[in-house]
């Protein structure tokens, strides 16, 4: 199943090849503070390959908290937070915002809250590397 989605302006662009097809995609309601203040509902597919695209890499902001070893791509334009990133030994993990999908089956979205207080740095990389997305390809515009 191929999902499309992107901040609300366009600016940053995903794609995402969910392989195999999905029966139902879990979507984690974060509970950290920025999460919880911009309604952040993530998923990955591990198993799957990720295309971002950004049109104009200029007008998008990368914040990073806590430990600072996620980047949360947000886009000065319109707002919208629809890609995370972590670099883990060497190679690019991500996750996608449910909120920046289009075109999806609202009732294949299994929500759950999901709370990582506690997490050491380790055991956090260690959970990205099993459950993020590990294919993840990155294509900056020049405006």
């Amino acid at each position: 199943m191929r999902i499309s989605g992107s901040c609300h302006c366009g600016n940053i662009r995903f794609s995402l090849d969910w392989r195999p097809e999905p029966a139902e995609i879990p979507a984690r309601a974060c509970s950290c503070s920025f999460c919880l203040k911009h309604g952040g509902l993530w998923t990955s597919c591990p198993t799957g390959s990720l295309r971002i695209t950004i049109r104009q890499p200029a007008l998008v902001s990368r914040y990073s908290f806590g430990t600072r070893t996620a980047e949360f791509h947000v886009c000065s334009s319109c707002g919208v937070v629809p890609v995370v990133t972590s670099r883990i030994d060497g190679r690019l993990y991500a996750v996608v915002s449910v909120n920046a999908f289009q075109d999806v089956d609202p009732a294949l979205l299994k929500r759950a809250a999901a709370t990582y207080d506690g997490e050491s740095e380790s055991a956090r990389l260690a959970r990205r590397k099993l459950n993020w997305i590990a294919d993840v390809e990155v294509q900056a515009g020049n405006g």
